[in-house]
Formats: C-alpha cells, structure tokens, sequence
C-alpha cells in the first residue's frame, strides 16, 4: 500500500506540477507527512530527491548527508511526478484562464487551511 501511496504522490504532485508550476512545497512535503506520518525533515528531504534531476541536487545531497531521505520514497514519488506533469499540463491547457485563475487560488486557500489547523 505504501508503494501506491507513494506513486500517487507524486502523480498527483505531476498533474500539480503540470497545472500551476508546483510540486515540492505545495504537495510532496505535506503528503509525506499526513498521509505516511514522516517526519517535516525527511519530507523535505525526501521530496528534494525526488526533484533532483531539474533543482534539488545539492539542497538533497546535504540533506542526505544528515540523514533525512528516504530514497525508496524518493524514487516513487519521481515515477508519479513523471507521468503526473504530463496529466496536469493536459488538464490545464484544456482550462480558460478565469478557470486557472479559480482552479489553483482554491487549491491554495485548501493547503493554508489544512496547514492552519493541523494538530499534533
């Protein structure tokens, strides 16, 4: 299950990606910890070695270093983004821009939310 978990992370993080630009912040690192319980680190660690090929390579390598990345993780989450990007950018190709404009401000105002009132 986890495996799957992780694949659609990072599709999803794609089709994001595709869509508005986004993907790290935005859906990796609060996916990682929601829905696997990972720690904020090894999130953002994680989620930067997922993205190494086109921005996190030495973000990634120090923390790595330290010990905050999952790679198995890592490497799911890349397969989806990889085949997500490409859904997403369909999708939002598709959309006029008053639609793209109302699409990604609610996705914005839903992650604030989320965020905002998250427990421990």
């Amino acid at each position: 299950m986890t495996n799957l978990t992780l694949l659609g992370i990072g599709l999803v993080a794609g089709v994001f990606a595709g869509m508005f630009g986004i993907g790290g912040g935005l859906v990796i690192v609060p996916a990682l910890i929601f829905l696997l319980k990972v720690k904020e680190l090894e999130a953002i660690g994680t989620s930067l070695a997922a993205l190494i090929p086109p921005v996190g390579l030495l973000g990634a390598a120090e923390y790595y270093r330290n010990g905050f990345i999952n790679l198995r993780f890592a490497l799911l989450v890349a397969a989806g983004l990889f085949l997500g990007a490409y859904f997403g950018a369909k999708i939002m190709i598709s959309l006029p821009p008053n639609m793209i404009r109302r699409v990604y401000g609610t996705f914005l105002m839903l992650i604030a939310i989320r965020m905002l009132v998250m427990g421990k």
